[in-house]
């Protein structure tokens, strides 16, 4: 599945309650996920991990559509070229940067 697959799949089952509910409600939810994430890292389940990757990827989506931002586009226009820091596809930036 590609990532306008999703954002498609996405947009169809939610759309109509992701935009009343608007990008600041959108955004909460994510962060609840991203807790539960962060949560499933500590353990070692694979499937609740797996799950929960999942449940992050599919709220970025849920807020991409609400934002009116095509997740594709956008990763192609921020990393399309090589890394933002350095402009290398394989990054030579120093660990101690953000890239």
């Amino acid at each position: 599945m590609t990532l306008e697959e999703l954002q498609n799949m996405i947009d169809k089952m939610y759309s109509r309650k992701d935009e009343a509910r608007g990008v600041e409600g959108t955004f909460m939810w994510l962060m609840e996920e991203v807790g539960e994430l962060a949560a499933a890292l500590r353990g070692d389940n694979k499937e609740e991990l797996a799950k929960e990757f999942a449940d992050v990827l599919a709220w970025l989506a849920t807020i991409a559509n609400v934002a009116g931002i095509n997740l594709t586009e956008a990763v192609a226009l921020k990393y399309g070229n090589g890394c933002p820091g350095c402009s290398q596809m394989v990054c030579v930036c120093s660990d101690a940067e953000k890239p």
